[in-house]
């Protein structure tokens, strides 16, 4: 495939962003906010035309600034050509970012049932036929995402509300982090960059006064943050998310997801969260806490 001839001047380059993930993740959702958010977005196209498309941004002159571009196996065969659109894009200077929208195997099926309608991919078979056969198909591009959001556990408002954080406008663009509890016992966030295990770390469960409350509460954070090992795992794991954080902005990632996890994501885990979201912030860093699974209990 040939990229266009004529390409627009490098000061007039879109931002280019493509939506792409699991058919029934939540693909229209983010489509939609990114629309209220000012971003011109194209629906279903031909992943071929990326290339024209960024060419065609760039000649407004910088009247259309943002373009988002969903991407997924409905364009069909079409879909088999969005590495060489890829490509041809790197060669043209162009680098788009990559939203995947993910959700479990058994959250797809009962959203598909819920709807009443096939899978792209199921042909005669069943959805979850289709479900993973779509899965093999994006594996290497969920690889190369520049932001994983998993929404089995997201309504439609609690997922617009993360593309709020992730993608509303700003005069210069800041590394947006999440810093998330979580509880082993209920599974690994799978949206996660980085996952840290608290458990190194005596349970406050097992002290009765303390087994009631949670990580927010001044009594367990003290017990937690002063236990051996417990400030120099701060002090060190602040350390690794500068260096890891400075990278992400000179690659020009803007969305990060940090989870730190214990058993059952009530105690140590958030404790923790809460002092690592403190050093975060004091770096210039926006950050959103998130406590996964508090209350579960």
């Amino acid at each position: 495939m040939t990229s266009p001839a004529r390409r627009a001047p490098a000061s007039h380059a879109p931002e280019l962003l493509i939506v792409t993930g699991m058919s029934g993740a939540g693909r229209t959702t983010a489509a939609n906010v990114l629309e209220d958010l000012g971003w011109y977005v194209v629906d279903n196209l031909p992943p071929e035309l990326l290339p024209r498309l960024a060419d065609l941004g760039g000649r407004t002159q910088g009247a259309v600034p943002r373009i988002a571009a969903v991407v997924d196996v409905r364009s069909g065969s079409f879909f088999t050509e969005l590495t060489d659109a890829l490509e041809d894009l790197a060669r043209d200077g162009d680098e788009p970012q990559i939203l995947f929208l993910e959700a479990s195997d058994e959250v797809l099926v009962r959203r598909f049932e819920a709807v009443r309608r096939p899978h792209p991919l199921q042909g005669e078979g069943r959805v979850i036929d289709g479900i993973t056969r779509e899965r093999e198909m994006l594996r290497d591009l969920r690889g190369e995402a520049d932001i994983v959001i998993e929404t089995s556990d997201l309504n439609v408002h609690q997922l617009a509300e993360k593309m709020v954080n992730a993608f509303h406008a700003e005069p210069e663009p800041r590394l947006r982090v999440t810093v998330m509890s979580f509880g082993f016992k209920y599974g690994l966030p799978v949206d996660a960059d980085l996952v840290a295990d608290m458990r190194f770390l005596p349970n406050p469960h097992w002290v009765p006064e303390l087994r009631p409350q949670t990580g927010m509460d001044p009594a367990v954070r003290h017990y937690v943050l002063s236990q051996p090992g417990s400030a120099r795992f701060l002090g060190l794991y602040h350390e690794l998310l500068q260096v890891v954080t400075d990278g992400y902005r000179r690659e020009g990632k803007r969305y990060a997801t940090i989870a730190l996890g214990c058993t059952g994501g009530k105690h140590r885990s958030v404790a923790m969260a809460e002092a690592v979201a403190e050093a975060l912030m004091a770096d210039e860093v926006d950050v959103v806490v998130v406590h996964r699974d508090l209350g579960r209990e």
